[in-house]
């Protein structure tokens, strides 16, 4: 995995001085994704320059170092990711008389957008990249997002200069980037924890959008391009409603096996020590076992623990390691331990991110990385086969719009919301601990804001939101509209839980989970790999019927009937467990003193940003025990610690 950076002076008034001395800067501010080397490429005559970090993991040797110019030196590429069939591709390009230096996925990736077109190439790649390609001769810049969005990809352009690179802090290394916070997104951040494509925190910053591509001409020019349409493909694939067959729903399951444990082998080829994230549950635990079942040796494993109640999924992994016959690796970690990494993560994820996971995910990327430099992941599961809880309460839900009127739903909605959230708590107290939903007395205040609403398609983003939607947040800035492409579910399907899964897979899914994930594995120079993300995959999950993602009650069928080839049932059948930390006993003892500084209210309005007053009553509210507001100030506060480390 790697870095990349750049930018295009279209004025050309950059000297090959100041070309070296920026392109190194842009490129030392994200060393972490490419500690083993490090190049340059510019053009003065253009105004064009390049900047990379490598983290050598096919080809070692210097013939993969980029930048890279292309073997009739009319094209140069900066890359990141991996496509996992290099092989065959290079196979074609050499019948077409193209000759190769070295073995690198770089070479081919170069090499194809030169004889085929860029648009062709990544239409024929297995694979996850971001990539910027440049063809000299016709002076267009090309930058190219994986079909996903598992690799970042940033963009912009500031009086006449176009910024490209994988994370805003190389941009912000430029000195000719005058940062300033677009106030419009940083109120969508605070309402939904991340920054959703194709904004970006910074003004004149765009994220591209997976499954794009955007080509720059030297006259100032751009055209963007989606070269992967995942709503036109759902829409095109998705089964008609019905009851599946047991001898089709048999094949289905054999056709899946098939194909993920192709997509596992060809991320499990490298030159360097490979090995996999394991929490126990459906996802690791199938990825982990149809690694074993392709290897000939024990396959490296990794879970962390906690010794706080709840939140300790490591005796799960340990179970599944030892039925598949792993090498085994576990860190139990205390709080304190998780709490020392809370100052770092506005370096780590250079825009404001919320995902409270961020922290354990961070400890286990740095636990992998001191024995790998490889790991697969099994992010995906949820939103390919349906396996949010959110998806079967949005159901149930959808059921009680169906069956009571709106006038009712408006009665049950004020009983709700009548008692506080501590007197269902406490009326809820004699419920036997196993049995007692969490934070129930929040839980049906949001399903009384939900009940009272009058058309469906207004819920689910209400079960995303962390601050009610007309509470305005920052100053000068409009209410928070949802994520770009959640307009996309109800446009191309009509079954609620296929319009749910797509909306995640449009913003939730690259957004907030492979984000995290991205930013805690380069932080330590860790690649991650994501099997079930294989397009392949994801195009076959849409052929599914509904019946077989989602049954009594239970999501990710098909998924678990291929895990249970290889694990028994009983070591995976529990309730799920989320990746989380207990971040509401924290902020009211270890983490008060560092959050009360950051939601000071001279802190709060300087730069007259946040509107203070609900920020603070529900800190006050928090910390009185009267309710748990957990979630909502923790995006405050990753938007405030943000603002302090890079003097926004």
């Amino acid at each position: 995995m790697c870095g990349l950076a750049g930018f295009w002076d279209t004025k050309i008034i950059t000297s090959a001085d100041q070309f070296t001395d920026v392109l190194n800067k842009m490129g030392k501010s994200i060393q972490s994704r490419g500690p083993d080397s490090e190049g340059i490429w510019f053009e003065t005559s253009i105004g064009l320059g390049l900047s990379h970090r490598r983290l050598s993991i096919v080809d070692l040797s210097p013939l993969g170092h980029q930048p890279m110019l292309s073997s009739t030196k009319k094209s140069v590429l900066v890359y990141n990711g991996e496509i996992y069939n290099a092989d065959e591709l290079r196979i074609e390009l050499q019948k077409s008389g193209i000759k190769f230096y070295g073995h690198s996925d770089t070479e081919v990736l170069l090499e194809g957008c030169e004889f085929w077109g860029v648009e062709q190439t990544v239409s024929r790649c297995i694979g996850m990249f971001a990539f910027a390609f440049f063809d000299i001769k016709r002076q267009r810049l090309s930058l190219v997002r994986d079909r996903i969005g598992i690799k970042p990809l940033y963009w912009g352009q500031q009086n006449g200069t176009w910024f490209f690179a994988s994370q805003p802090k190389a941009i912000m290394a430029n000195p000719d980037f005058k940062a300033a916070i677009d106030r419009q997104v940083m109120e969508r951040f605070v309402h939904f924890a991340y920054v959703p494509a194709s904004d970006s925190i910074l003004k004149g910053i765009e994220q591209l959008r997976p499954g794009h591509l955007l080509h720059i001409d030297a006259d100032g020019h751009t055209e963007v391009r989606r070269y992967w349409d995942l709503p036109a493909i759902a829409r095109q694939l998705s089964s008609p409603p019905g009851i599946d067959t047991q001898q089709g729903y048999a094949r289905s399951v054999d056709e899946l096996e098939s194909l993920l444990l192709d997509a596992v082998g060809r991320r499990m080829h490298a030159d360097v020590p490979l090995g996999a994230f394991l929490s126990g549950g459906v996802d690791s635990s199938l990825v982990v076992a149809l690694m074993q079942a392709q290897s000939d040796k024990p396959v490296r494993s990794f879970s962390i623990g906690f010794n706080e109640k709840g939140f300790n999924e490591a005796v799960y992994a340990a179970e599944v390691a030892k039925h598949l016959g792993t090498d085994h690796t576990e860190l139990y970690v205390d709080h304190q331990q998780v709490l020392d990494l809370v100052p770092r993560i506005a370096d780590i994820y250079d825009e404001p991110f919320a995902d409270a996971s961020q922290l354990p995910t961070q400890l286990l990327c740095a636990m992998t990385r001191k024995e790998v430099t490889i790991a697969l992941s099994g992010d995906g599961g949820d939103e390919l086969f349906a396996g949010y809880n959110r998806y079967l309460m949005a159901e149930r839900i959808r059921k009680i719009y169906q069956r009571v009127p709106y006038q009712a739903r408006q009665i049950i909605s004020s009983l709700l919301a009548y008692p506080r959230p501590s007197t269902w708590d406490r009326l809820s107290s004699p419920i036997p601990g196993r049995f007692k939903p969490n934070m129930l007395g929040d839980k049906l205040h949001k399903l009384a804001n939900i009940l009272n609403r009058r058309q469906f398609n207004e819920v689910y983003p209400l079960l995303l939101r962390y601050w009610p939607e007309q509470e305005q947040l920052v100053n000068h800035s409009s209410i928070a509209v949802s994520p770009m492409g959640w307009e996309e579910g109800p446009r191309a399907l009509k079954e609620p839980i296929s319009q749910m899964q797509l909306m995640d897979m449009l913003s939730y899914l690259p957004d907030d989970i492979l984000t995290k994930v991205d930013r805690a594995s380069m932080d330590v120079s860790l690649e991650a790999r994501v099997p079930l993300l294989d397009h392949r995959v994801v195009e076959f999950s849409w052929q599914l019927s509904l019946e077989s993602k989602l049954k009594n009650n239970q999501g990710k069928r098909i998924l678990r009937d291929v895990l249970y080839r290889y694990v028994p049932r009983e070591m995976i059948e529990r309730p799920k467990m989320g990746f989380g930390v207990p971040l509401d006993s924290w902020l009211r003892g270890p983490l008060k003193e560092w959050a009360e500084e950051l939601l000071a209210p001279e802190f709060l309005a300087k730069d007259d940003l946040f509107n203070s007053a609900p920020i603070r009553q529900r800190w006050d509210e928090h910390l009185s025990g009267r309710r748990n507001w957990q979630y909502s100030l923790w995006n405050i506060l990753m938007a405030q610690s943000w603002r302090h480390k890079w003097n926004m």
